[in-house]
This record gives structure tokens, sequence and C-alpha cells, in this order.
């Protein structure tokens, strides 16, 4: 046993709202090849997957070029909505959310990560809108990995920290992170107020389900004292 705690975060739908750029970008994506728009709950629905893999749930009708060229479109719309609106800057940060990450990182024994299905250029990009790239000693996103719910995200956590899965905690608002975590050997935590409704979290295999970041400190510590 190392003595270390990894807690591994999400960010869109569980650190940041950034719900509303994700709808737009890709329904102008989808515009712009003369497809049908899908409906907003049915976009927020595949927040988490890699582009390729979520642009293919949402339309299986795509062939593969379609996808690839949704995937390049949705990420110049991404990129133009950036610029018009600010992108990152402007989707919020979930109440609660610095407070908690900022008690964590008071902790020597607690490390934190991230596990993300957005690009490395996303990230880089949340991480400077809202000041939080101090708090992550590792940051795995989908440019290097398969999507989620592929282990590979946390096992290079793992790898990099050096943490162990026992003491390891994926944190997210999707049934594709619970997935993830499992299948890592991590312990999960759901979080409600994000993209997937509780009963998927619950059927994905979540050990708990907290309704607010107040509720972040002590389900980890009550996962941690019982691994």
């Amino acid at each position: 046993m190392t003595g270390l705690r990894l807690a591994v975060f999400d960010v869109d739908g569980t650190l940041i709202d950034s719900q509303d750029f994700i709808v737009e970008a890709m329904n102008r994506a989808f515009g712009a090849m003369g497809v049908t728009l899908p409906s907003r709950d049915e976009v927020l629905s595949i927040v988490g997957l890699s582009l390729h893999d979520a642009i293919g749930r949402l339309v299986p009708t795509l062939s593969g070029s379609e996808v690839a060229e949704a995937s390049e479109k949705y990420k110049d719309m991404f990129i133009k909505l950036r610029a018009e609106k600010g992108g990152e800057a402007t989707a919020p940060l979930y109440p609660g959310a610095r407070a908690a990450l900022e008690h964590l990182h008071t902790q020597d024994e607690v490390l934190l990560g991230v596990a993300t299905g957005k690009a490395r250029r996303g990230l880089d990009h949340a991480y400077d809108a809202h000041d939080l790239r101090h708090f992550f000693v590792t940051s795995q996103t989908a440019d290097n990995h398969p999507s989620k719910p592929h282990p590979s995200m946390l096992q290079a956590a793992l790898a990099e920290t050096g943490a162990e899965a026992a003491q390891a905690v994926m944190i997210g608002d999707t049934s594709f992170d619970m997935e993830m975590g499992r299948a890592a050997g991590f312990r999960t935590i759901g979080v409600t107020w994000g993209y997937h409704p509780r009963d998927s979290l619950i059927a994905a295999g979540a050990d708990l389900l907290i309704d607010s970041f107040a509720d972040v400190i002590p389900a980890l510590d009550d996962l941690w004292r019982t691994a």
C-alpha cells in the first residue's frame, strides 16, 4: 500500500456546466451538414464520450466518413463559439466545486486528477478559464486514450501518480464514468447535477450518489475508509 489516495474528476457535467456550448456546437455541426438536428437531451446523453464515439452513437446512420466530417465540424464550431462567446470562460463551475477542490488540495495524502472526453486543447481552455490547473497532478484526455468507458485513462492516472486502484475514486455525472471507474478497479461516485439521470448512474454501478459538492468530501472519506 502506498498510502496515497487518488480522486479523479470528470469535467463536463461534473466540474463545469458546459452544456449550452456543447449543444450549440453540435447543432451547428449537424446543421452545416444538412443532417437532422438531434434533441438537446440526446446530445447531453453522449457527453463524456470521445468525440468520434459520441457522434457515431448520436446518429448511428452516419457513415464512417460522415462521422469524421461531423467531428471536424464540431471542433470548428466550438472554436468559433469560443471566439464569439468566451467558451469555457462563460461555462460556470458548479456551486461548491472550487471549495471542494481547494479542501482536497490541502491534504498531502490526496492526489487529484481529471479524466475527460475533452481534447487536450479544450481541457487547457477550461483550466485557464477557471484557474484549475494547479489542483491536478494528472490529466487524461481523449487525445491519447480510447473513449470512456475503457479504463485506459484511469490506468494512466494510477501509473502517473503511484496510487493504487483500491485507494482511487472516480467522480462523474455519466454512466460512462461509472463504468470506466469499475473497469479500472476504482470506487465510484455519481453526481446527480450533471447530464445522466440517477437511474443510469445506479445501473452503471455507482457506489454512492451525491446531490451537491458539499457531499464530495464526506463521500470520499466514506469510500476511502472502507477500501
